[in-house]
């Protein structure tokens, strides 16, 4: 992915996300002011009924009886005395009735001492918060009124919309995780981009040299003093022969960091399996003379696959059931179809893989560590390569291990014919 698409997708996320917070942040506000004025107007009839009942229900008020002074706090006019016994009587009945379930206190204004009487704090709570110095002002205009205020008001408001907090808090975990995410994809990209960078430069600065060692190797190869020894003949031909060989190397590790960041470039075509994979086993076979290669494929069994990494793709199978067997080789290639697609299979006698490195065997540089992978050559670059065109071919590839000996690869193709 190009940088700037990458750049587009994270910007628009990132606002699209901000978005919802902020739209969620407002909904949960107006939640909060809706859920505040239904309190309010829940606690003025409540107390509208409180002052009817203390007045007898005699006397009708021009006037709304209750006034909201304060937030939490409200004042209460009734034209003639009452006890206060009868008023928290009342008003316990009444915000019973109402549902206004959180803790309250009231207090009487007294005409003698013309002061406000501190009545009781009611609470559905065991114990009383008795350390609690809560203020009631006293209201000028009024002579038998009492006052009532919720200290409380606001946790409670807060507990009856926790689904909108909770939802709320998800939401900015989700903002927080989703920054993360990008924050490592970025880093990550830097540091597969730097990997890459390193193994262009690195394989470019090794090809010079070999390509000179191969000149001179060769040229001395072609001595007559050279060809007259067969010691000295023995040696040139190690030479040549290892430095074809890092040469390979090199070769395929430019062409996977090539392919890391421009992708395979792939040309499907029908291919007839049977004569296909025949010809890549004789060709192994001529330079590895105790392998045996069974092939149980239909003549009529084809696939389609880009010729050219397929190959790769069928050689670097072969080549891994060759190096890693401590015997003589066995190979059985069969192909098989099914309702949702082909079946190719490669089992070998090969020493197999520990159950807890088979899920890694495909991931870039991974090798088994074992002394058989000492001995052989290889940077775990194979599997990454097989791997990598299987998915481009919208493949699938496993291994498991064979009960008996060896691992079995298995090669699905869906809906091929």
């Amino acid at each position: 992915m190009k940088i700037k698409r990458l750049n587009i997708i994270i910007t628009l996320g990132f606002i699209a996300i901000i978005g919802i917070l902020i739209a969620q942040l407002m909904w949960t506000r107006q939640a909060y002011n809706l859920e505040d004025k239904k309190f309010n107007q829940k606690v003025n009839i409540a107390l509208m009924e409180v002052a009817e009942k203390l007045s007898g229900g005699k006397t009708s008020y021009t006037e709304n009886p209750v006034q909201n002074i304060a937030n939490d706090y409200y004042v209460v006019n009734i034209n003639n005395e009452f006890h206060p016994v009868v008023l928290e009587y009342y008003l316990k009945t009444e915000f019973t009735r109402f549902q206004i379930n959180t803790d309250y206190v009231y207090a009487l204004y007294n005409c003698h001492s013309d002061k406000m009487v501190y009545g009781k704090y009611m609470t559905s709570h065991q114990e009383s918060p008795s350390n609690k110095v809560i203020n009631f002002p006293k209201h000028k205009n009024l002579i038998y009124y009492f006052s009532i205020r919720f200290p409380d008001k606001t946790t409670y408001l807060i507990s009856s919309l926790r689904f909108w907090y909770l939802l709320t808090f998800a939401l900015i975990i989700i903002l927080l995780v989703y920054v993360y995410s990008i924050y490592t994809i970025i880093q990550q990209k830097k540091f597969s981009e730097l990997q890459r960078d390193f193994i262009n430069n690195m394989t470019h600065e090794f090809k010079t040299p070999l390509s000179s060692i191969l000149l001179a190797s060769e040229a001395l190869n072609k001595q007559n003093l050279i060809q007259e020894n067969s010691k000295l003949q023995t040696y040139t031909s190690i030479i040549i022969n290892q430095s074809h060989k890092l040469n390979s190397h090199i070769e395929k590790i430019l062409n996977i960091a090539k392919n890391d960041a421009a992708g395979l470039s792939l040309k499907p075509q029908k291919i007839l399996l049977l004569p296909f994979i025949q010809e890549i086993s004789d060709t192994i076979q001529q330079k590895n003379k105790d392998l045996s290669i069974e092939i149980d494929i239909e003549n009529s069994t084809s696939v389609m696959a880009d010729e050219f990494h397929f190959t790769n793709i069928i050689y670097n199978l072969l080549d891994n059931s060759i190096k890693y067997c401590e015997t003589k080789p066995v190979i059985k290639i069969s192909a098989y179809k099914d309702s949702k697609g082909l079946y190719l299979k490669f089992k070998d006698n090969g020493m197999g893989i520990p159950a807890k490195n088979i899920p890694h065997i495909f991931e870039k540089f991974y090798r088994v560590h074992t002394k058989r992978s000492e001995e052989v050559n290889g940077f775990g670059l194979g599997l990454f390569y097989v791997k990598k065109v299987a998915q481009q071919h919208h493949w699938k590839i496993s291994v498991e291990n064979n009960e008996d000996k060896g691992i079995t690869t298995t090669l699905f193709c869906p809906f091929s014919v």
